[in-house]
C-alpha cells in the first residue's frame, strides 16, 4: 500500500506539471504576437499630431520618431508595418476591440492606463528640459545649475513645468506667461535665462524658432515616460516587446533614432 502511495505521488505532481504546461501552449498561441506573425503585419494604432514623435509631413507620409520605433518593431518580427490613423480620444477602446496591435502615439504611462491596459518598459522619457540662453551653454549643464538667484528661470502658468520650476529650481527669479512660445520667447530677447518645459514643445520651438541665442538641454529632469501599450493578459507579448525595447537601447538603434528626431531639427523642413 505504502509503494502504492508513493507512486501515486510522482503521477499527480506530473500531471499537474503537464496541465500547466499545456495552459502556457495555449496562452502563447493566443498570443497577439502570434497573430502578428501569422498575419504577416504589424499594426500600429497612433494619432498623428504630436511633434516629433507622428506628424504628417509635406507629402501626406506619417513620420516621426513614433514611426521609426514601429519600423524598427516590424524588422525585428519580420512582418510589414502598417499604421492606422486613430483619434486619440478613442484609440485605448480602439485597441481593446482589435482594431492594431500596438498603441504607439506618445502615451504617457500612468496609473489609471495601466488599469485598462499593460505598457512595456518606457522607450523615451519626456519630462522637463530647458531652452537656455547661448550665453549661459557650458555654465549651466542642468537644472540645478540654475538654481541660483541671479539666473531669471520663465515656464507657463498652471504647468508640470511651473511646478517642477518652484519645487525643483527655488532660488531662482521665476517669470510665469499665459503661452508656452511667450516664455521661450523671453529667453530669445534676452529677458529670461532659461525656459523650461515639455520637452517635446521644446525640440518643435528649437526647429521653428531657434536661433543662435538659444540652445536646448534635452536630457528630461523629471520623469514622464511614454511606452507602447498592448492588451491584457499577453505575457509572451509583453516580454518580446520588452527584449526589444533592451535590444535597441544597447545596439544604437535607439539613440539614432532620438538623435534625428529630438537632438536635430532638420525634419522640420520636410513639415507643411
Amino acid at each position: 500500500m505504502k509503494l502504492m502511495k508513493l507512486f501515486l505521488v510522482p503521477l499527480c505532481v506530473f500531471a499537474l506539471v503537464s496541465q500547466a504546461f499545456c495552459a502556457d501552449i495555449e496562452l502563447a498561441k493566443k498570443s497577439t504576437l502570434e497573430e502578428i506573425i501569422q498575419r504577416g503585419t504589424l499594426r500600429i494604432g497612433l494619432d498623428p499630431g504630436y511633434q516629433p514623435f507622428e506628424m504628417t509631413d509635406k507629402k501626406g507620409n506619417i513620420i516621426g520618431f513614433d514611426v521609426d520605433i514601429a519600423k524598427a518593431l516590424a524588422k525585428s518580427m519580420g512582418v510589414k508595418l502598417e499604421i492606422v490613423n486613430t483619434d486619440y480620444d478613442g484609440i485605448i477602446p480602439a485597441l481593446l476591440t482589435n482594431k492594431f496591435d500596438i498603441i504607439l502615439s506618445g502615451m504617457t504611462v500612468t496609473q489609471k492606463r495601466n488599469l485598462q491596459i499593460n505598457f512595456a518598459d518606457p522607450y523615451i522619457v519626456v519630462g522637463q528640459a530647458i531652452i537656455l540662453s547661448k550665453k549661459l551653454e557650458g555654465t549651466v549643464k542642468s537644472y540645478k545649475d540654475l538654481n541660483d538667484p541671479k539666473y531669471t528661470v520663465a515656464s507657463r502658468i498652471g504647468t508640470t513645468g511651473e511646478m517642477a520650476t518652484k519645487r525643483m529650481i527655488p532660488k531662482a527669479k521665476y517669470k510665469s506667461f499665459d503661452k508656452e512660445a511667450d516664455g521661450a520667447m523671453d529667453v530669445i530677447n534676452g529677458q529670461s535665462d532659461a525656459f523650461i518645459y515639455d520637452l517635446p514643445f521644446d525640440v518643435v520651438f528649437m526647429a521653428q524658432q531657434g536661433t543662435d541665442k538659444v540652445v536646448l538641454l534635452d536630457k528630461p529632469f523629471t520623469y514622464e515616460p511614454l511606452g507602447m501599450g498592448i492588451k491584457k493578459g499577453d505575457p509572451d507579448f509583453l516580454n518580446f516587446l520588452n527584449n526589444f525595447m533592451r535590444q535597441i537601447k544597447s545596439d544604437g538603434t535607439h539613440e539614432r533614432i532620438y538623435n534625428k528626431w529630438i537632438k536635430s531639427t532638420g525634419w522640420f523642413k520636410n513639415m507643411k
